[in-house]
């Protein structure tokens, strides 16, 4: 039976992938800060499809918390088949606006953290000649939408890199980049999300369902949903300053994880 290990796992998108991947018989790995409400996660998984679920509370905004993770992930004797670096948060507010300390905060999570875990992990993953990461970004990544873009924008161009360096090792690797979800993303950061159209919002399990068949397929990068799809085509297309202009005013009310 293979082990996913998914940061992030007691909400959101974090959790849509806890679900799935116990549905479908792997062993789960849970990471989040929350050790209470990973605990009842990591039980009502066991419970209801018999699988083993560990977990494993880390702070991927601190040092301590990447290399708790990092060495799980160098274990050799119980490996991580799929990691699924879904951890991230959104801050409210355009650039200065928010303090450096929440920024650099942002950039520990976003970039360093996914670049550690993902390096702990394929370096493992490589030695058995298989394995797979998804790492979530967002289609914010497309778009000049200052630090969370930018971040986002990051991990997609790591994951791409990181895909060719690593081809034909049997180690996928895919960044995932959707749109607006139902999560707490965005109560968690105080984002209005009112003046949002009910469809431009994404469901969580579709998510999912769909991110792990591009996974199947060797895609490096996945924008589920022909919504998005379509959108992050206009954009290809679209004048720079213009989306500079549109994407700035509503980065200061919400933000597409």
């Amino acid at each position: 039976m293979t082990t996913a290990l998914i940061t992030g796992a007691t909400a959101g998108i974090g959790a849509a992938f806890a679900g799935r991947l116990a549905g479908d018989g792997h062993n789960l790995v849970l990471v989040a800060r929350d050790t209470e409400r990973l605990r009842a996660q990591a039980t009502e998984l066991h419970d209801r499809h018999g699988i083993e679920a560990e977990v494993l509370t880390a702070d991927l905004s601190t040092d301590s918390g990447i290399e708790a993770v990092e060495a799980r992930l160098a274990n050799r004797v119980s490996p991580v088949d799929l990691l699924v670096n879904n951890a991230g948060f959104g801050n409210k507010g355009r650039y200065l606006d928010v303090s450096m300390a929440d920024e650099l905060t942002m950039l520990k999570v976003h970039c360093e953290a996914v670049l550690r875990l993902t390096s702990a992990g394929t370096a493992a993953m490589r030695e058995r000649g298989r394995g797979g990461v998804i790492n979530v970004a967002s289609v914010a990544a497309f778009l000049p939408r200052g630090t969370y873009g930018a971040s986002k924008a990051w991990v997609v161009q790591f994951t791409q890199g990181a895909a060719k360096d690593l081809a034909g090792s049997g180690v996928r690797l895919m960044a995932l980049c959707p749109g607006f979800v139902r999560t707490e993303f965005h109560e968690r950061a105080g984002m209005g999300t009112g003046n949002i159209p009910d469809w431009m919002w994404l469901d969580a399990d579709k998510l999912v369902t769909a991110a792990l068949a591009d996974l199947a397929r060797g895609r490096t990068v996945s924008v589920p949903d022909a919504r998005y799809k379509a959108l992050m085509g206009l954009v290809k297309v679209a004048p720079r300053g213009l989306l500079g202009g549109v994407t700035s005013r509503a980065g200061r009310t919400y933000g597409p994880k």
